[in-house]
């Protein structure tokens, strides 16, 4: 099949046609990848942001067509759309029982880029290729577990649902399950690209009295005022922290980090009010530290900070409800989508990506 492949770091994609998939074996389906959306987590492994084993197919944000099935399977049938997602709960393990199934046990292959045994289902000349945050879309054919791949309407465009796969399904879900935002609550979110607009339209969705939202590319700022911002900061000209402040007396109930620097998790945490919330949701690179003094945290401050995966859901609960939600007119995707290229253009969206062009790109398979 054809797909783009990463061999080393640093290094552009190319777009191969030999790739061999496995049948799918129990438990496990096939999709026909129809559109993948370009997340900012595929161009971290891409650069060198984040380790990776190589070679590897990257692309976790895809919607595509079951188009054939193992054993085991009967949730889902040959013909059915759906919504791939990089964690699948098991519904087994420790953590999906309490809940918890965005950090599901077998998910692993967001680090290792394998499934729960160590198999990928892919191979270039006897070679292993490995599947990128536990999907590999970049590519013609996923290869998946049963929950991995979520029904959605027949109705329902691919190539707009593709963006809840990440953006959506992380966004919304940092402000509704991670931080459980309150109505009235005050809410700065830094970096608007496709996750922090999504973190906006949570916001909004939660009934947050005031939105303030953060980046330096006036596009991005213009897209949040439609979604529902109600304060606009240009990070390049104002000092965030002393914006906020001073426009709330106290700091931000709830900061969201969407854009993946971890000096911005320190700003967020200075942005809140004591007893406030700070969630990390971008990934930033691997060497880089969030500096924040202890004593911050307990003297007369009592400050948060959470961890966030795939905005804490459960993916086969949560991408219908993102469907039916856009269906009534609630949260926006074709907002978050600003171009759509061929597979074969990946590197030029790559460029764009790195660039800060657009919001989302949306690659067609073919």
């Amino acid at each position: 099949m054809k797909a783009a492949l990463l061999s080393a770091p640093k290094s552009r994609l190319e777009v191969v046609d030999d790739i061999v998939q496995d049948a799918p074996g129990p438990g496990q389906v096939q999709v026909r990848v129809s559109h993948c959306g370009l997340c900012h987590s595929d161009l971290s492994l891409i650069d060198g942001a984040f380790p990776a084993p190589l070679p590897i197919v990257l692309g976790h944000e895809a919607a595509g067509v079951v188009e054939a099935i193992g054993d085991l399977v009967d949730s889902l049938a040959v013909g059915d759309p759906v919504v791939l997602t990089p964690c699948p709960p098991c519904g087994t393990c420790y953590f999906c029982v309490r809940g918890d199934t965005s950090v599901c046990e077998k998910a692993i292959g967001l680090a290792t880029g394998t499934f729960a045994d160590g198999s990928t289902g892919l191979r270039r000349g006897g070679e292993t290729v490995y599947r990128g945050l536990n999907v590999g879309a970049f590519a013609q054919s996923v290869l998946t577990t049963a929950t991995g791949a979520v029904k959605i309407d027949a109705d329902v465009p691919l190539d707009v649902a593709c963006v809840i796969g990440c953006a959506v399904q992380t966004g919304v879900g940092a402000v509704l399950h991670t931080a459980g935002v309150e109505e009235g609550a005050t809410v700065l979110v830094m970096g608007l690209g496709g996750i922090g607009l999504s973190v906006v339209q949570g916001a909004r969705l939660a009934g947050a009295a005031r939105i303030f939202a953060s980046d330096p590319v006036p596009e991005r700022r213009a897209v949040a005022k439609n979604l529902g911002a109600t304060d606009l900061i240009d990070p390049a000209k104002d000092d965030v922290v002393a914006l906020v402040r001073e426009a709330t007396a106290v700091g931000v109930d709830y900061a969201f980090e969407a854009a993946g620097f971890a000096s911005l998790v320190t700003t967020g945490f200075f942005a809140t009010r004591n007893g406030g919330t700070t969630v990390c949701v971008g990934a930033a690179a691997i060497e880089e530290k969030i500096e924040i003094a202890p004593a911050a945290l307990f003297t007369a401050s009592g400050k948060k900070l959470l961890g966030c995966v795939l905005g804490s859901v459960n993916s086969l609960l949560e991408i219908p409800r993102m469907i039916a939600l856009w269906k009534a007119g609630h949260i926006d995707l074709e907002a978050l989508i600003t171009r759509k290229r061929p597979l074969e253009e990946i590197n030029e969206a790559l460029d764009d990506l790195r660039a800060g062009r657009g919001i989302r790109t949306v690659l067609s398979m073919g």
